[in-house]
């Protein structure tokens, strides 16, 4: 499928309930001998050396390292990291191209990111979260997906995070999985709404360091639907079970930004509290008609790229 096919496609699918649906990027888990469906959004950005050749993406690696522009590995005390391939020279090199989600999803348009990457953000080292219920600070892979840290630190920049919500738990218990997952703008996080987990930013860009860390615990990726490749945006999942890791076998690919280097602490308080069931039918999450929501409500303040 071309980027244009993919460009138009409608905002609506067809369930497996034969039903159709609000467009929520879904991911496809095998459990035992069962599916279940995983709830996952974004939107697509061609990360270039700024020739006309495809997204050059990052090797995948057995071990995991998150990585900077400035060289250093991101030290973390509390998950495995990634080892970076080769990267270019310098990331001022890359250009990103960003373009029109014009899928019909709920967006909140705040403008396109630029396509080069200033000092800051290629030298960007962490992601810094403040919510309601803590600081969560992620170590930012930047050599490995330059084009994802530019798009979110735009976005940071434009307080396009502030006052949002996490709209979905995923928990061992429900589905199998354990992942927060945040970036929906409009999202409502009460278990209620059927379009939470549909919402972005309003522009697309492809995948970067597909699976260049497995999804264990404290792992963070952009969040998009496995049956639609390159469609990152502004949601992502912060994984708090190694229990993901048998996404990765499943051939689940997803753009992997960095790992939890403080603030699992806060993670696990927030999925202990557990779900609100989405119309009080946690299997409606499973199926992929609605989001199951944490019970502890988290309310992001701020996000900011350092």
């Amino acid at each position: 499928m071309t980027d244009t096919d993919r460009q138009k496609q409608p905002a609506s699918r067809v369930s497996t309930a034969g039903r159709a649906t609000t467009s929520r990027r879904r991911l496809h888990g095998a459990f035992g001998a069962g599916l279940s469906l995983l709830a996952l959004t974004g939107s697509l950005v061609a990360c270039s050396d700024g020739s006309d050749k495809s997204t050059a993406q990052a090797t995948p690696s057995a071990s995991a390292s998150a990585s900077n522009a400035a060289g250093p590995t991101v030290k973390n005390s509390e998950s495995a990291e990634p080892t970076p391939a080769a990267k270019p020279t310098s990331l001022r090199q890359v250009t990103c191209k960003y373009r029109k989600d014009d899928s019909g999803s709920p967006s909140k348009f705040v403008g396109f990111p630029p396509r080069k990457l200033s000092r800051s953000v290629g030298t960007a080292k962490k992601m810094v979260i403040t919510t309601n219920q803590g600081e969560i600070v992620i170590g930012l892979a930047t050599r490995d997906v330059p084009c994802a840290v530019n798009a979110l630190a735009f976005l940071a920049k434009k307080n396009f995070y502030d006052n949002t919500v996490c709209h979905r738990l995923a928990t061992v218990e429900t589905v199998g999985l354990g992942m927060l997952q945040c970036g929906d703008p409009l999202a409502k996080g009460d278990g209620k709404s059927p379009k939470d987990g549909a919402g972005g930013p309003g522009f697309l860009f492809d995948d970067e360091n597909l699976n260049g860390m497995p999804l264990s615990r404290g792992t963070v990726g952009l969040a998009q639907n496995t049956e639609d490749a390159n469609s990152n945006g502004s949601q992502f999942f912060i994984s708090f079970t190694d229990e993901n890791t048998q996404l990765t076998a499943m051939g689940a690919a997803f753009t992997m930004i960095g790992v939890v280097t403080k603030g699992m602490d806060v993670i696990d308080k927030i999925a202990k509290g557990g779900i609100i069931p989405f119309n009080d039918d946690p299997t409606a999450d499973v199926r992929g008609e609605g989001s199951n929501a944490p019970k502890k409500k988290v309310v992001i303040k701020d996000v900011a790229i350092v």
